[in-house]
C-alpha cells in the first residue's frame, strides 16, 4: 500500500467513475483500475462494486476511503510544516468565502494581505457556507471566512468584525421619506425581498424579520445581492443589505435609498475558521489579524446611507429686490 493507491481510492470515491477519477489523478484509466484491484488484493476485501454505468463503493470501501482521505490530509500537513519552517510567509493558502461577502470584502482586504505577505499565494474559492465547511473538513481548503454562529467542534474560530445592515428601499417607498434612523419596529408589517435557501444571509435576514415583526415577500427569492439591489431599484420591494455591499467600489443603483438603523443595528458577525489540527495555525492567526485591520469607515453605516427626498429638496432661492 502506498500514498498513490490511497489517492486513487479517494478520487474514485469522489467521482464514482473510473475515467473521471483517472483524469483527476493524471493517469490512464487502466492504471487506476489495476492499482485499485491490487489494493483490494492486498487488503483482502472488495472496495468497489463495478456496474456498467457507475461505480459504487462497498461499505468497507467507503470507510477505508474516509480514512485514506484523513491520511492524505495529514501528509499535506507534514508538507505544510516543512514549507512553513523554511519560509513562514510563502506558499499557498486556499481560502473559502461565501458569495454575499467575497465580492465586497476582498477588494479591500486582498491588497492588505499582499502588503503584509508579498510572497503568499492566496487562492480564493467562493461557495456557500455548507460547501466551505465540507471542503475544510476534507482538507481541500486551508481556511474560510464565515458568518457566526458555527457549530463545528473541529474548527478554530477567530472573530474578525461585525458588519451592520442598512435598509434599501425605492425612493417612492413611504420609509424613504422618513427622517433620521430607523427602529426595527418600523419594519413591522413590511415584506422584505430575501435570498434563496442556502445563503447564510437569508437566515440572518429572517432573524431580523422575526425580531421586527416583518415577513418575506412571497413569490420571489434572489440568487445574489446584486439581484436584490436591482429589484429594489425597480420598486419590487425592500431588503436588507450588509454595509460592505454598498461601499465603493460597488456602484450605487439609481432610485435607491439606503437607511441606517438606530444603535444597535442588525448585523452579522464574521470569523476566520480553520481546522484545529492545521499545521498553519500560527500563520493563519497572523493572517486573521490583517483582516481585522479593515479601515473603520468601511463598517460605518453613516457614510453609506443616502439622504431622503425631503432632505435633498431645496427651497427656491429668494429673488433679489428689483
Amino acid at each position: 500500500m502506498n500514498l498513490r493507491d490511497l489517492q486513487y481510492l479517494v478520487a474514485l470515491a469522489e467521482h464514482r467513475h473510473f475515467g473521471r477519477a483517472a483524469e483527476a489523478c493524471f493517469v490512464s484509466q487502466p492504471t487506476l483500475s489495476t492499482q485499485i484491484r491490487k489494493l483490494e488484493d492486498e487488503l483482502g476485501v472488495s472496495l468497489v462494486e463495478r456496474t456498467p454505468r457507475k461505480v459504487l463503493l462497498t461499505e468497507v470501501g467507503s470507510e477505508i476511503a474516509t480514512r485514506a482521505r484523513e491520511v492524505l490530509n495529514e501528509v499535506d500537513q507534514i508538507r505544510a510544516v516543512a514549507r512553513r519552517t523554511r519560509d513562514p510567509e510563502s506558499g499557498t493558502v486556499r481560502l473559502g468565502i461565501f458569495p454575499t461577502l467575497g465580492p465586497y470584502l476582498l477588494p479591500h482586504a486582498v491588497p492588505m494581505v499582499r502588503e503584509a505577505f508579498p510572497k503568499l499565494e492566496l487562492l480564493l474559492v467562493e461557495e456557500k457556507t455548507e460547501v466551505i465547511l465540507r471542503l475544510l473538513r476534507e482538507g481541500k481548503l486551508d481556511v474560510g471566512i464565515l458568518a457566526l454562529p458555527l457549530h463545528e467542534d473541529s474548527l478554530h474560530v477567530e472573530f474578525l468584525f461585525e458588519e451592520p445592515f442598512v435598509l434599501a428601499v425605492p425612493q417612492s417607498h413611504a420609509l424613504a421619506r422618513r427622517q433620521g434612523q430607523l427602529k426595527l419596529a418600523d419594519l413591522s408589517n413590511e415584506s422584505l425581498l430575501l435570498l434563496e435557501d442556502g445563503h447564510c444571509l437569508r437566515d440572518q435576514a429572517l432573524e431580523v424579520c422575526h425580531l421586527a415583526g416583518a415577513g418575506e415577500r412571497n413569490g420571489f427569492r434572489a440568487t445574489s445581492l446584486e439581484t436584490l439591489r436591482q429589484m429594489v431599484s425597480a420598486e419590487v420591494g425592500i431588503t436588507l443589505l450588509p454595509v460592505l455591499a454598498v461601499k465603493p467600489p460597488v456602484a450605487q443603483s439609481g432610485n435607491l435609498r439606503l437607511i441606517e438603523f438606530k444603535a444597535p443595528p442588525p448585523s452579522r458577525r464574521l470569523a476566520m475558521v480553520w481546522r484545529k489540527s492545521s499545521a498553519m495555525d500560527g500563520f493563519l492567526t497572523r493572517l486573521a489579524e490583517v483582516f481585522k485591520r479593515l479601515p473603520a469607515d468601511l463598517l460605518d453605516t453613516r457614510t453609506a446611507v443616502t439622504p431622503s427626498a425631503i432632505a435633498t429638496t431645496r427651497a427656491p432661492a429668494p429673488r433679489s429686490a428689483a
